[in-house]
């Protein structure tokens, strides 16, 4: 299958791309494991065709039985991602937090939410995953259910509700999840026309998931959708993107808000306006830079921290400073 490059996101100093697998593909073709699938866009198996399945990004398992050479880095995926553990041990990660899954573990993971599988590598074990897209990218975004989900509508809004307003990872899957997932992975590997089957299968799967969260009395956090995380966690990520070109406009269609609105945003978290804040961090990296590398120019910092010119670095750092970059590295 033809993949497209994946889109790539940053933050928190890390670089993300949109999942493509490319790891789990290479091992794949070596006959490390047994992969089967359905997908679409950039993610491995068979193709989904059309408009068959809308929203379904990709379903399917790997089943690993030999020690592995590789894992899946940090990336983001296009959609709400629910991953079942049905045999083995898998180490995952999520932000600064680190798991070790066993037989019985789900996660969920937002589109919002960097993540990994491996420490550095995957452990043996099958895993099963299925990746919808709800048509949002940032926390604030209203979520658009595919049209094949038959949920009635409280029932949705509840589970949408559930999934947006707490961002627990891990879980312990109930029988009835698992007997979904199974069923998942048997349809797509014995089935060539298994949509409709599919369709049935993911439908139970997320009613199962609402019934989870109902039975465990999973608490909500509402401002886990606000428009102001959507910011928050936007700015955090310019510390790991110093070197992009960024303006207003980009930055506020980046986190998925109007200008003026994200300008209010920003100046409630930070006191500055966005582009204030950006350079006050292009700065702090090459203060750091210009201590801690001595072999590198005053030019090549100024370029690597983001700054359009070595002029207008030596301007901004001498009024922030008071003296110039050249200055600051002698004392």
């Amino acid at each position: 299958m033809a993949q497209q490059p994946s889109p790539i996101f940053k933050e928190h100093g890390r670089t993300y791309h949109a999942d493509s697998c490319d790891p789990l593909m290479e091992a794949v073709g070596q006959g490390e494991l047994v992969l089967e699938a359905l997908a679409r866009a950039n993610y491995p198996g068979r193709p989904l065709a059309g408009d068959v399945l809308r929203g379904l990004q990709s379903a399917g398992y790997w089943d690993a039985t030999r020690e592995q050479q590789w894992g899946l880095p940090w990336h983001r995926n296009e959609g709400i991602e629910l991953t079942f553990l049905e045999t083995g041990s898998m180490p995952f990660s999520i932000g600064d937090k680190s798991w070790e899954l066993d037989p019985g573990s789900l996660t969920i993971t937002r589109p919002w939410q960097p993540h990994k599988v491996g420490l550095p590598n995957i452990g043996i074990g099958r895993l099963h995953w299925v990746i919808i897209d709800v048509g949002v990218r940032q926390p604030h975004q209203e979520w658009k259910w595919p049209e094949w989900f038959v949920m009635m509508p409280d029932d949705l809004r509840e589970l949408t509700a559930c999934l947006r307003e707490n961002e627990q990872p891990v879980w312990q899957s109930s029988s009835e999840i698992q007997e979904c997932f199974k069923q998942i992975g048997k349809t797509i590997q014995t089935r060539k026309n298994c949509e409709s089957r599919l369709a049935v299968y993911i439908n139970e799967l997320f009613l199962h998931l609402l019934e989870m969260f109902r039975d465990q009395q999973v608490p909500r956090t509402k401002s886990l959708t606000d428009a102001q995380r959507s910011a928050t966690l936007f700015l955090a990520s310019l510390e790991g993107s110093l070197v992009e070109e960024w303006t207003l406009d980009s930055m506020a269609e980046c986190c998925g808000l109007g200008v003026t609105r994200f300008v209010h945003y920003c100046r409630q978290i930070t006191n500055q306006t966005p582009m204030q804040y950006l350079n006050h961090l292009r700065l702090i990296a090459a203060t750091e830079m210009l201590a801690s590398a001595p072999e590198k120019s005053i030019t090549d910092i100024a370029f690597g921290c983001g700054f359009s010119s070595s002029q207008y670095f030596a301007t901004a750092f001498r009024k922030q400073h008071g003296c110039t970059p050249r200055q600051y590295r002698s004392k």
